[in-house]
């Protein structure tokens, strides 16, 4: 890992024209030296994101789009949605992005749309690409900005998977997401939980492990439509390192039974009423492949064979990114959840 944009090295302070008498004479004097670090840290700052313009999803919902599925030097880490719901009371956020930078973009496009403020933010999970932009929104409203998420995404920011995300977003992006820092949820949810903000109400699913254990999906019953996060994505595999196969089957289930919607929001990909039967599909494909291969005695390379020639995932390989590269990965991670639980 790299080390966090946050700690400028000796290079960076040799960079800024400082030399090393001047970083002696005020190691003497810590406070002077922590007022020092604050301000280097808003120099030491990634490029602005450029702006994206908002499409308007629902009657209260919008989204600005993110065309990439991965964070690279050249997009500077903007590789999830960002929704926001206008309501009566303010803009809600559902899922504010992977950057100080992004964030700020995120908040000149609601900007173009209302000039409400910004009263509450919702991550749906710990992965960094959807939370690192609460630095901008807690700069903009302050630290008693309302950031909610489930107990388990709360403490894993907390923790180690703040940190790594913080890291790894910095170096994916060749330091494009520099100046960010951790803002954790300062607020937990449950499932079944409900907020009135006026003219709109948003309602908390959280169905076990997903593509998480702490994944939140977001109804707007109002609109009739639901915030998925990254249970389920567009065009994309989502990532099923954290995650279960048999566990997403039962999330939707439980959403569709639930949540009635005419739109799914993903976090990656375009919203439509189809995401989480594209989903499904895909991974069915791939699971129950695997299920059969470990009946059969199968090895893995026998049970990747089998994915492949499935038509539910072989027709969706073109139009899927990173097809290529990470199939043989959610291949595997399959194979062993399906190895367990046949024992």
């Amino acid at each position: 890992m790299t080390t966090p944009a946050h700690r400028p090295s000796r290079r960076h302070f040799l960079k800024a024209g400082l030399g090393l008498a001047t970083v002696a004479g005020l190691a003497g004097n810590w406070p002077q030296l922590s007022a020092f670090a604050a301000d280097m840290d808003d120099f030491i700052r990634g490029p602005a994101v450029p702006d994206i313009a908002p499409q308007q999803l629902s009657p209260h919902v919008w989204m600005i789009y993110s065309r990439d599925g991965f964070p690279t030097p050249e997009n500077k880490g903007m590789m999830s949605n960002i929704t926001f719901a206008v309501t009566q009371q303010g803009v809600v956020m559902l899922d504010p992005g992977g950057s100080v930078q992004i964030g700020e973009m995120a908040l000149r496009m609601i900007r173009s749309v209302t000039d409400k403020p910004v009263v509450a933010i919702f991550n749906t999970h710990y992965h960094g690409d959807h939370w690192l932009a609460n630095h901008a929104f807690e700069d903009a409203y302050g630290k008693d900005l309302p950031i909610y998420a489930h107990a388990v995404t709360r403490r894993e920011i907390l923790g180690v998977q703040g940190s790594l995300w913080h890291s790894l977003m910095a170096r994916w992006t060749n330091q494009a997401t520099a100046g960010t820092r951790i803002v954790a949820p300062n607020n937990e949810v449950a499932h079944g939980d409900e907020f009135d903000f006026g003219d709109l109400t948003l309602r908390i699913h959280h169905y076990g492990l997903a593509h998480t254990p702490g994944d939140i999906c977001i109804e707007v019953v109002e609109d009739a439509l639901t915030h998925v996060g990254d249970v389920a994505m567009d065009r994309r595999i989502a990532n099923m390192d954290d995650g279960s196969y048999v566990g997403t089957f039962h999330f939707y289930d439980e959403l569709e039974k639930n949540a009635p919607s005419r739109i799914w929001v993903p976090g990656h990909g375009r919203p439509s009423g189809e995401v989480l039967a594209w989903n499904r599909e895909l991974f069915e494909g791939i699971y129950e492949n695997c299920v059969r291969a470990v009946e059969d005695g199968a090895d893995m390379a026998s049970a990747r064979a089998r994915v492949l020639a499935d038509p539910r995932v072989a027709g969706k390989a073109a139009d899927t990114a990173g097809f290529d590269t990470n199939i043989g990965k959610y291949v595997s991670l399959a194979y062993l959840e399906a190895e367990k639980e046949a024992f």
